[in-house]
């Protein structure tokens, strides 16, 4: 189970080893608060447990994944003194989300995003840390913070890991903003499509060849893969001897072997649909919309 603190702004669906994560701020166009930032951090330290959940699968709710943080927030702890002796609070507020990129980014499941309408800011940076993102073809990608006197600063090393120095240098010093085409050139995505029905099918796709893999194989192949280039190349390939010898060792090799061998599907494999993907999609909806004509009600 996820952890028992009631998420305000994230809503949460899980079934088939899948877990849906559903930015729910739409007024905002999900834009990141303090709130919001140390519920993201909740969540994924908490998937650091979750053997049995395979794939993350997160979207924005009302059109929008994410138009980054609430500047209002960060306007508002800049009015705060600084008390000697203490962290600026905005310096606090703005470390949250690299705190909150780093843990995603390591969770042992694959996070796939599905990025539509704004994806901005820290919402670019969610992007940058995805195992696997999907984007809508008009999507709008950008990081604003230049234009707007702040620097985008605990996003960057993502975004440079991600596409790379030289597209990172002029996509952020020009606040250059871009369609999910361009994303898939520079290598933010890895998919466009044109509309919801394309993109159930791309949906289904990619979790049918995700939940094709080991679940321990996977987790312990993302590890490598992230270590690289943060340590020693001869630590990477030692702790790699040691998670292929793991893996070997392990329920997971024999039964991929084999099934592989009898011409068969391994038992951790689960097939959907474009039907399913839709159908799912639907029923969180419509969930998070009654959720919210309730709150707004009360």
């Amino acid at each position: 189970m996820l952890p028992s603190c009631q998420f305000l702004h994230l809503s949460h669906d899980e079934s088939a080893g899948i877990l849906r994560v559903t930015l729910n701020r739409p007024d905002a166009r999900n834009a990141l608060t303090v709130e919001m930032l140390a519920e993201l951090i909740a969540l994924f330290e908490h998937l650091k447990t979750r053997d049995d959940l395979r794939v993350v699968l997160m979207r924005g709710h009302g059109g929008h994944f994410c138009a980054g943080a609430d500047l209002k927030g960060v306007f508002g702890d800049a009015q705060k003194p600084v008390v000697a002796g203490e962290k600026d609070p905005v310096v606090t507020m703005n470390r949250a989300f690299g705190e909150m990129l780093r843990v995603a980014e390591r969770i042992p499941q694959v996070l796939i995003t599905v990025l539509e309408g704004g994806v901005l800011g820290g919402g670019f940076g969610l992007a940058c840390v995805s195992d696997i993102a999907l984007a809508h073809q008009a999507t709008k990608f950008g990081m604003p913070e230049t234009s707007r006197g702040l620097p985008p600063a605990q996003i960057a090393p993502f975004v440079v890991q991600r596409i790379g120095l030289t597209q990172a240098r002029r996509l952020c010093l020009t606040s250059a903003q871009f369609n999910g085409d361009a994303a898939l050139r520079y290598g933010l995505v890895h998919d466009v499509f044109a509309d919801e029905a394309a993109l159930n099918i791309l949906l289904a796709d990619t979790l049918n060849q995700v939940l094709r893999c080991a679940p321990a194989a996977n987790a312990r192949t993302k590890e490598i893969l992230l270590s690289v280039g943060h340590i020693d190349p001869d630590e990477v390939l030692d702790n790699a001897a040691m998670h292929f010898a793991a893996c070997v060792r392990s329920p997971e090799a024999p039964e991929g072997i084999g099934a592989f061998l009898q011409k068969r599907q391994a038992n951790w494999a689960h097939t959907f649909t474009a039907d399913d993907v839709a159908q799912a999609q639907a029923a969180i909806t419509q969930d998070i919309t009654e959720k919210n004509v309730q709150e707004t009600a009360q």
